[in-house]
């Protein structure tokens, strides 16, 4: 299977403009991680590819404390980008101390950053979201992952996010959740803490259950690629309980490209991809679903361009 970037010239231009409400662009200075890795292109062709497809501003997610300063300078330099903060709850774990196997079978992949506690890492990410409010528009990704931890990283998880939750309602900004196979478990710590008023479920890979939940609540659920896997058809059911005033459409990029590009590099500038799929998923012209789309995404982050 080629593992090339996918062809710009395979693709054509949405009718009008898009955001990419989440992905995780390199960072300048750190070396390139997961698909792509090979032949890596920097942040500025990444978005300039995008830019020419329509895709016009990208939210960067810094999840691992040595992206974020990285991050925050990529959001003042490069044109239509934002940043979301936060720790990432498998990162949450390992700055805990946790150091348990979990369901995926892997041993925790450590580093030297993972020597700060996550109480001094959480102190820091709440002064930088405070001092770059100009440029940092969401927390996130932040939640529960129980594929790759245990019952001592579920507790450090589920705090964590409280901390999350927290900081994103004091501050009045969206939060970015992520959720692998802990569906119930985040559903039930927002409910019990009350959910900011803007909550994304990133990468939405829940049932139907929590899209009734998303739709009764108002919390967005933000599509990528996997939707447009022929396999995933209980995922495209789900979704079809979502309105489209709480849709949103993402890369989750270098990760997850939509189909037929499985399993090569993801980038924001296949994401008509998805935006094409789900319009004709729910009856939409494209010109209507990227209307639609710009629409909800302002009311989420804001406009910045």
């Amino acid at each position: 299977m080629s593992r090339a970037w996918p062809p710009v010239d395979e693709l054509d231009a949405l009718p009008l403009p898009v955001t990419d409400n989440h992905c995780h662009l390199p960072v300048p200075g750190r070396p390139p991680e997961g698909p792509g890795s090979h032949d890596p292109l920097s942040a500025a062709e990444l978005v300039d590819r995008a830019a020419a497809l329509g895709v016009t501003r990208v939210i960067t997610s810094a999840c691992e404390t040595p992206t974020w300063e990285g991050s925050i300078e990529l959001a003042r330099s490069a044109p239509g980008v934002r940043v979301a903060l936060a720790v990432h709850p498998n990162e949450a774990v390992l700055h805990a101390g946790v150091r348990e196997v979990g369901p995926d079978g892997l041993a925790p992949d450590l580093h030297e950053h993972h020597d700060e506690p996550l109480e001094e890492a959480m102190g820091r990410l709440e002064a930088l979201v405070r001092d770059n409010r100009d440029v940092v528009v969401a927390v996130g990704e932040s939640g529960m992952d129980l594929f790759r931890t245990g019952p001592a990283g579920a507790r450090v998880q589920r705090a964590a996010l409280r901390d999350h939750i927290a900081l994103a309602k004091e501050l009045d900004l969206p939060l970015q959740i992520h959720d692998r196979d802990a569906h119930a478990e985040c559903l039930e710590v927002l409910l019990a803490d009350g959910a900011p008023e803007r909550t994304v479920f990133h990468c939405f890979s829940g049932g139907e259950a929590l899209a009734q939940a998303c739709a009764e609540h108002g919390w967005y659920a933000s599509v990528a690629g996997p939707v447009t896997y022929p396999a995933n058809r209980a995922l495209r059911e789900a979704l079809a309980r979502v309105p489209d005033e709480l849709l949103l459409v993402e890369t989750d990029a270098p990760y997850l490209p939509p189909h037929p590009w499985r399993g090569r590099p993801n980038a924001s500038y296949l994401m008509g991809v998805t935006v094409r799929f789900l319009a004709a998923q729910r009856g939409l012209g494209t010109e209507a679903m990227c209307s639609r789309l710009r629409a909800t995404t302002e009311e989420v982050y804001g406009n910045w361009m």
